[in-house]
C-alpha cells in the first residue's frame, strides 16, 4: 500500500510557512492533490485530508485510533483546561456522561427565554447605533452570546464584567495559531506583547470563571442553569460527580470557546444576508409568521425552517471550527492510502465545505441546499460541529440561539452590506479579521 502523495512544493519546509500565514488558502490548493495529501514541513509526517469517506474514518469509524495528542490541543489545555474539548480517554467519557442529559433537547428549552431577552436587548442596542450608521456587530454579537451563555450556565448576568472576560477570550483566542505552528516548542514564553496579553486573559477568564463557580456552590437553592444540573449530575455506571475543578475547566470552556464560535457564525450570516436582501426578507417574513412581534420560544425555534437553512449554509461557508488535528495512534489507511502511527492528520473543514465536487457552485450562498426535501450531505463533508463521538455537545445550544438572534434581526432591521466581504483570520476559530459592518433600517 502506498504513501499518500506529497503537494508539490520546493524543499522539506515548503509548507511550513504557508501553514502559518495563510492555512486557509494552503487547504485549498491541497484539495486537488488528491484525498489524502502529505504536506512538507520539515520532519513532521502530517496528512492534509480531503475526502468525505477519510473524514469518516477518523472521527466516526476508527475514533480511538486518531487522538487530540497534537501541539494544538496541549496549547488549548493550557487556556481552557482540561474540559470536554481537551481531554481524552475514561476521563473524557466519564465527563460527558456525566455532562450529557444537561445538554438533551428538552433541557436546553427551558433556555430560550434568557436567549430571546438577550437577543432582543441586542435588538435594541443596534437600533441606537444604526441611526449614526452602519454597525459594527462582531463585539455587541460576542457580549450578547457571552451574555447568553453565562445566564444560562450560573444564573448569573455577568454585564458587568461580560467586557473583560469578552476581552480576555479574545486575548486567548488570539495567539492560538501561532503557538499551534511555531517552529519551536513554547512560543507562550516568549517576552512579548501578544504572550503578555495572553497570560493576562487567562487570569481573568479564570479568576472570573471559579468566582461564579464558587458562587453557585454557596446557592443550593438554585436551580434551572446548566452549572446546577452539571453539579447534581452523576457519571450514571460510576455514580461519580465532578469536583470542582473538573466544574470550572468544563465552565470555562463553554464560557470561553462556546460564546466565540456562536457570536462568529452570526456575525457572518448577518453579513451574508445583507448582501442577499431576497434572503433576508424570507427570514423576516418567517418570523413573523411563526413568532408576530416578540422572540421565539422553544417550540418556535423548531418552526423556524428557513432561518434554520440561513445558519446551516453559513455554517458551510464560514465553519466556525475552520480545521480539526488528530494524530494516528497506530497504523491506519485512508482513502487506500498508508497512514503511519505518528502520524498528525489535518481535516480542513474551510475546503471540504468548499469543495466543488460536493457543493455545487460551492461560493454561493444558497440556503436551499440545506432545505427540507434538498438531499442529506455526506456527513463526511458537511462537520461544523465534528462528527462522531466528539460532536460539539453545545451545538443545539448555538443552534437555538443564532436561529433565534437572526429571525429577530432581520424582522427589525433591513440589513444593507457595507464594504468587500470580510477579511478572514483563522485562528482557534474562523474570525472576521477587521470586525463586519452592516446597515441597519428599522422596517
Amino acid at each position: 500500500m502506498s504513501a499518500p502523495p506529497l503537494m508539490p512544493g520546493d524543499g522539506k519546509w515548503s509548507h511550513a510557512l504557508p501553514l502559518v500565514r495563510d492555512p486557509l488558502t494552503l487547504c485549498e490548493q491541497a484539495r486537488p492533490h488528491g484525498p489524502v495529501v502529505a504536506l512538507r514541513v520539515g520532519w513532521a509526517r502530517m496528512y492534509m485530508v480531503n475526502a468525505p469517506e477519510a473524514v469518516r474514518r477518523v472521527l466516526v469509524e476508527n475514533v480511538g485510533s486518531y487522538l487530540k495528542t497534537t501541539r494544538g490541543y496541549d496549547k488549548l489545555r493550557l487556556s481552557l483546561g482540561n474540559g470536554l474539548v481537551t481531554s481524552e480517554g475514561d476521563f473524557w467519557l466519564r465527563q460527558r456522561r456525566i455532562a450529557q442529559p444537561a445538554f438533551r433537547k428538552k433541557a436546553l428549552a427551558g433556555f430560550a427565554g434568557i436567549m430571546g431577552r438577550h437577543v432582543e436587548r441586542a435588538a435594541g442596542l443596534f437600533a441606537a447605533r444604526a441611526a449614526e450608521g452602519p454597525v459594527d456587530v462582531v463585539s455587541p454579537l460576542n457580549r450578547m452570546a457571552l451574555e447568553i451563555v453565562a445566564e444560562a450556565l450560573f444564573g448569573a448576568d455577568v454585564a458587568d464584567v461580560s467586557p473583560r472576560v469578552e476581552q480576555g477570550v479574545n486575548d486567548l483566542v488570539e495567539p492560538f495559531w501561532l503557538y499551534t505552528t511555531a517552529p519551536y516548542p513554547w512560543p507562550e514564553w516568549v517576552p512579548r506583547p501578544l504572550n503578555w496579553r495572553f497570560w493576562r486573559g487567562r487570569r481573568v477568564v479564570r479568576r472570573e470563571t471559579r468566582r461564579l463557580v464558587a458562587e453557585a456552590r454557596r446557592s443550593p437553592e438554585r436551580e434551572g442553569d446548566l452549572l446546577t444540573m452539571l453539579m447534581g449530575a452523576t457519571d450514571p455506571e460510576t455514580g461519580e460527580a465532578m469536583s470542582d475543578a473538573q466544574l470550572i475547566d468544563e465552565s470555562l470552556t463553554l464560557l470561553g470557546a462556546g460564546h466565540e464560535t456562536t457570536a462568529n457564525a452570526m456575525a457572518f450570516a448577518l453579513d451574508l444576508l445583507a448582501r442577499h436582501p431576497e434572503i433576508a426578507d424570507r427570514v423576516a417574513a418567517e418570523a413573523e409568521a411563526v413568532c408576530g412581534d416578540g422572540p421565539p420560544d422553544a417550540a418556535q425555534i423548531g418552526r423556524l425552517v428557513y432561518t434554520r437553512q440561513v445558519l446551516d449554509e453559513t455554517l458551510r461557508l464560514y465553519p466556525p471550527v475552520w480545521m480539526i488535528a488528530r494524530r494516528a495512534e497506530a497504523d491506519d489507511t485512508l482513502a487506500g492510502y498508508a497512514i503511519d502511527q505518528g502520524a498528525f492528520i489535518l481535516l480542513p473543514i474551510w475546503s471540504i465545505h468548499r469543495d466543488p465536487d460536493l457543493w455545487p457552485d460551492p461560493e454561493r450562498f444558497d440556503p436551499d441546499r440545506f432545505a427540507p426535501d434538498a438531499p442529506t450531505p455526506d456527513r463526511g463533508a458537511y462537520l461544523p460541529f465534528s462528527r462522531g463521538r466528539r460532536q460539539c455537545i453545545g451545538d443545539r445550544f448555538a443552534i437555538m440561539e443564532a436561529v433565534s438572534a437572526l429571525a429577530v434581526f432581520c424582522r427589525r432591521f433591513a440589513l444593507t452590506p457595507v464594504g468587500a466581504l470580510p477579511r478572514l483570520k483563522p485562528a482557534l476559530t474562523l474570525r472576521p479579521a477587521d470586525g463586519i459592518s452592516v446597515g441597519m433600517r428599522p422596517r
